[in-house]
């Protein structure tokens, strides 16, 4: 690897961690999809891993009420595993350019439920056949672009939870679909040991632009914040698709 493509890969992860910190969200949406532009998203991936699974973990153990949580969700998650499981190799075998492009789409409809900002609720007596079928199929979009957050991020919105519960419930359901994936691109032979050393060195990068976000958190205007981000993702999203489709 080049300086310039290390200091391009640690500026993306330093970027990501800080949306990370500021919204509780978005750090694998941001890093594969910045780092997409210069390598295929399979491998973009495979350097996502530890630090996706370090920063989850650490937004999960932070929350107050996992037992809780992880009762509630457990369908949805096993449901991601599955989805991830059925879509395996979707990554890998795509050519980069059609990988490009479905990863092009996923972080664009991201972005515009974002922007929308649709106050959806799912009402109690569908949740317990509608989470496995959201886990599903976030399992599939994750194993085809990597993307871990279509529709899990809407769907867990939907349900009502205080603003500490769905970070938390964020973080499982990423945490979830991050190891689903690892384990997907290692059979894929994609993620060797010599990839795990490099994605735990982009770990420092991401921890630290994840801890000046949430410093800044404190002082900014959220909406505002997010208004931009998703207006960021919303464009890289389209260049990503439309280079996938030349």
């Amino acid at each position: 690897m080049s300086s310039t493509f290390i200091i391009g890969a640690a500026f993306a992860f330093l970027l990501a961690g800080f949306v990370k910190g500021v919204t509780g969200l978005g750090l694998p949406t941001v890093a594969i999809g910045l780092l997409s532009l210069a390598m295929s998203p399979a491998d973009a991936a495979a350097l996502l891993v530890v630090p996706s699974l370090v920063t989850n973990v650490w937004q999960v153990a932070a929350g107050p009420r996992f037992s809780v949580l992880l009762r509630r969700l457990w369908l949805m998650m096993l449901a991601i595993c599955i989805g991830t499981l059925a879509g395996s190799g979707l990554l890998v075998s795509s050519s980069a350019g059609r990988a490009s492009a479905w990863l092009g789409v996923a972080l664009a409809a991201y972005a515009i439920t974002g922007l929308l900002r649709l106050q959806l609720r799912v009402p109690a007596c569908a949740e317990r056949w509608l989470s496995p079928v959201i886990g599903g199929a976030t399992g599939i979009v994750t194993a085809a672009t990597g993307v871990l957050t279509i529709p899990a991020v809407p769907y867990l919105q939907a349900l009502g939870l205080d603003r500490d519960d769905l970070v938390q419930a964020l973080g499982l359901s990423f945490t979830v679909s991050t190891v689903a994936l690892a384990a997907d691109l290692a059979h894929a032979g994609v993620l060797p040991v010599s990839v795990a050393g490099t994605s735990a060195l982009a770990l420092a990068p991401a921890l630290a632009g994840m801890l000046l976000g949430q410093w800044v958190r404190g002082r900014v205007r959220p909406e505002l914040f997010r208004l931009w981000f998703f207006l960021a993702l919303l464009l890289l999203g389209g260049d990503l698709a439309l280079r996938g489709m030349r």
